[in-house]
């Protein structure tokens, strides 16, 4: 008997490093198409989006005091070469932004890549004395398309210059009176989508954006401001933020929820996948002692191989269809694989019954558990202990020294 435990615990811990390596192959593969994908991605469809507010601003030929003096020794005064640049203040801003999320998947890993439609309106005063006025509106992200642009002052469409990734414009504003930009587009973004204020420290007067998502599985990034209201719509959210006079050094930003992601998905069962086997080693070294049912430890030795074709199937079969069919073939096959072994070596009964459900329970569903964000490692926990449970009451009265007693005639255990 002990010899027999003895090879039992060598083919556990030989399967156990095929497993770790198995995990470290498939994280391998996931961060190295992380890293090709994920640019990839952003190139053809387009990047993050950080949306800043425009700004309006009158420039001047200044001038100053210079040193060339008359005949008759007088000062006078001269036109500098530079410019002085005065910023009109942003006094209102009314946002409007919807968000429909369309993921990508490339290989092992999805994308959260979403369109937006965004229309904003800002008021601006001509606190200077000049008429013309330059607008310009930085665009959120680079290498990306804008749609349906709409770039107007006061109703009426200005000519646009774009240079270093934002859209510029000149339009007449009256000393003292309030111009109205107006800007719309339409694109496409990749996993976040924020608002940020201006600089470091910005004060925001009379400020109001307005969300609609078609998801709900809405996060905030780090150091965002919450939504002052938030309801929910059908199949989505509905947003917003509205401040009357704000100083903040925070910004708004979304993230796009995740799919469920195929490689780490899989990488993580992989790892765990010893722990499976353990609990069905366990169970079945315990019934076939119980029963007197020669199990051999080759024979464990392939229903080992069984378990880990599972995890080698998954690797490779979940970057070809979904992550849930692939599963589904994966359990399919390794219990095939077992229920059709045993009933050649023990027995139809024993095969389906305590071989078959006690693969599907620590296989299968131990490895589904997986899939339950946050609730895995209980479930595992209270499988394990109704397990023991199970055991202890089937193992209560027996004399487990006579059980491992050497039978007559066997030579003795090492």
């Amino acid at each position: 008997m002990a010899r027999h435990i003895a090879a039992l615990a060598f083919i556990f811990v030989c399967t156990s490093f095929a497993w770790m390596i198995l995990g470290a192959t498939i994280v391998a593969r996931t961060r190295d198409a992380s890293s090709t994908l994920s640019g990839r991605v952003a190139s053809t469809w387009g990047a993050p989006h950080d949306q800043a507010p425009p700004t309006a601003a009158v420039s001047r030929r200044a001038r100053e005091p210079g040193p060339a003096s008359d005949s008759a020794g007088t000062r006078a005064a001269r036109t500098a070469g530079n410019e002085v640049t005065t910023f009109l203040p942003l006094e209102r801003s009314r946002i409007r932004a919807t968000l429909n999320l369309e993921p990508r998947r490339k290989g092992l890993l999805w994308y959260a890549t979403y369109r937006v439609a965004f229309d904003g309106s800002y008021a601006f005063r001509n606190t200077s004395g000049a008429a013309d006025v330059s607008f310009t509106f930085p665009y959120p992200a680079a290498g990306t398309i804008y749609d349906d642009l709409v770039f107007t002052v006061d109703g009426a469409p200005v000519a646009l210059v774009h240079r270093d990734g934002a859209a510029t414009g000149t339009a007449r504003a009256a000393p003292g009176a309030t111009a109205v930009l107006r800007v719309a587009y339409r694109s496409q973004g990749l996993d976040a989508w924020t608002y940020r204020f201006g600089g470091d420290v910005a004060q925001v007067r009379d400020f109001d954006l307005a969300m609609a998502t078609d998801f709900r599985g809405v996060d905030f990034r780090d150091n965002t401001l919450s939504p002052t209201r938030k309801r929910a719509s059908p199949g989505g959210l509905d947003l917003e933020w509205s401040y009357r006079n704000l100083v903040t050094g925070s910004q708004i930003g979304l993230v796009m929820p995740q799919k469920l992601q195929p490689g780490p998905l899989a990488g993580r069962i992989s790892f765990f996948a010893p722990v499976s086997l353990f609990f069905f080693f366990f169970l079945m070294f315990i019934i076939t002692t119980l029963r007197r049912i020669e199990l051999h430890p080759m024979n464990y030795f392939f229903l080992a191989g069984a378990f880990f074709s599972f995890h080698l199937l998954l690797a490779y079969l979940a970057d070809q269809v979904t992550i849930h069919l692939a599963f589904a073939i994966c359990s399919a096959v390794s219990i095939a694989l077992v229920v059709s072994y045993l009933r050649l070596v023990v027995g139809m009964r024993f095969a389906v019954v305590e071989a078959g459900l006690a693969q599907l329970l620590y296989l299968v569903l131990f490895s589904y558990a997986f899939f339950l964000p946050g609730v895995t490692g209980l479930t595992v926990t209270i499988g394990a202990i109704l397990t023991l449970f199970v055991v202890m009451q089937m193992t209560g009265r027996i004399r487990w020294e006579e059980r491992f007693a050497a039978k007559p005639g066997a030579p003795p255990a090492a």
